[in-house]
């Protein structure tokens, strides 16, 4: 690659402003006279020719584009399924329940949609619930938690954060855990049946743990005294968020997934950027090489209707999906890849052909006298 560049001389000595009458000195904004701080320091300038733009348009159309086309083909590989259970529609199963629930039920509301998957799922298939028009990236939506609270700080679980505010206190009682994003937790329960040939239900096994990121279940978030088993004991004189149903020592049975260290808690406290998105609910785990995990057939999903989401006017869905080595279905980054390719070597192709009509009639004219 061609380049010009200079060097400047050294000089020795500087002058801040110029001696008045009687040697007083005047003060001047004049920069000092050095090569720093007058621009002389050498200097390296690329100079852009058809010799170095033209093969880097061309090599970055000639990686990119098949990069695209693999990124492509193994997101388009990854089956996915996807049902909306939200009850919008008088046909649905869960019109019903979607017409009546809110907050303050006392009973819950179940519902039974039914589907078929016309494609076995292989290897371990992940169980994702999806929420739309709900937007998690709300400033003071995402401010409104207490992280020492859920690192397990006794001070903190009685005295939360005002950032939790109005969802700090609960009949003069510390509510734990407080904040808005704790209280609005997605608390609906999905079941899976297979549906035999002969009409037998068999429901699918769920996995509830590792579903969380490893540092947030072993770093951010803990249970106040540890070292006492008993969270009863630990919560005693703090108050569950007004939404909930049950206080958070009762998530579940397991010692080692209840509390704060609850997985579907901590899965729900790390916030989405975008207000359609997703967050992993269960793992199906695959038995064995011979039989795939969910075979090609009918299922049924039950749905307990805990969530209400008229209010805000959104949606919800369950979703099916096996994973890759990139991960889950995207075919965005794939389209990305093959799109940026194409242009740079359109690109290429178009300045080569101008570059052989028009660039040698331009070096071989000469200049007159």
């Amino acid at each position: 690659m061609m380049a010009s560049s200079y060097s400047a001389k050294e000089e020795d000595g500087h002058h801040s402003g110029s001696a008045g009458l009687g040697g007083t000195a005047i003060r001047t904004r004049k920069p000092d006279n050095t090569a720093f701080k007058q621009q002389r320091l050498p200097a390296w300038q690329p100079i852009l020719t058809a010799g170095t733009v033209l093969p880097a348009f061309f090599i970055i159309g000639l990686i990119f584009i098949p990069i695209g086309i693999g990124l492509f083909v193994t997101s388009n590989n990854i089956k996915e399924f996807e049902i909306d259970y939200t009850g919008t529609d008088m046909s649905s199963p869960c019109f019903n329940c979607s017409q009546s629930f809110s907050w303050n039920s006392t009973t819950p509301c179940r519902c039974v949609l039914f589907f078929s998957l016309d494609q076995p799922f292989e290897s371990n298939v992940f169980m994702y619930y999806g929420l739309s028009n709900f937007y998690q990236n709300h400033r003071r939506y995402v401010k409104s938690r207490d992280d020492s609270q859920l690192n397990g700080d006794e001070r903190s679980l009685k005295e939360p954060s005002k950032e939790c505010e109005p969802y700090r206190t609960n009949e003069n009682k510390p509510i734990a855990p407080c904040g808005a994003i704790a209280n609005s937790m997605f608390n609906d329960t999905l079941d899976l049946f297979y549906i035999d040939p002969n009409g037998t239900q068999t429901q699918i096994p769920f996995i509830k743990k590792g579903i969380a990121w490893w540092t947030d279940k072993h770093v951010k978030f803990r249970n106040p005294s540890s070292s006492n088993p008993n969270l009863t004991a630990v919560f005693i004189d703090t108050a569950k968020p007004v939404n909930w149903r049950k206080p958070v020592y009762e998530l579940d049975t397991d010692p080692e997934n209840n509390g704060f260290i609850n997985e579907d808690f901590i899965v729900w406290m790390r916030t989405a950027a975008l207000p359609t998105f997703r967050k992993l609910y269960r793992i199906i785990q695959k038995k064995n090489n011979m039989t795939p995990t969910l075979p090609r057939g009918n299922y049924s999903l039950e749905v307990t209707y805990n969530y209400p989401v008229r209010s805000f006017e959104g949606r919800k869905r369950m979703i099916l999906s096996t994973i890759s080595w990139m991960g889950g279905k995207n075919p965005f980054l794939g389209i990305a890849y093959i799109t940026v390719g194409s242009i740079c070597f359109f690109l290429g192709v178009v300045l080569l052909f101008i570059h052989h009509k028009y660039g040698n009639r331009n070096n071989s004219s000469d200049i007159p006298n």
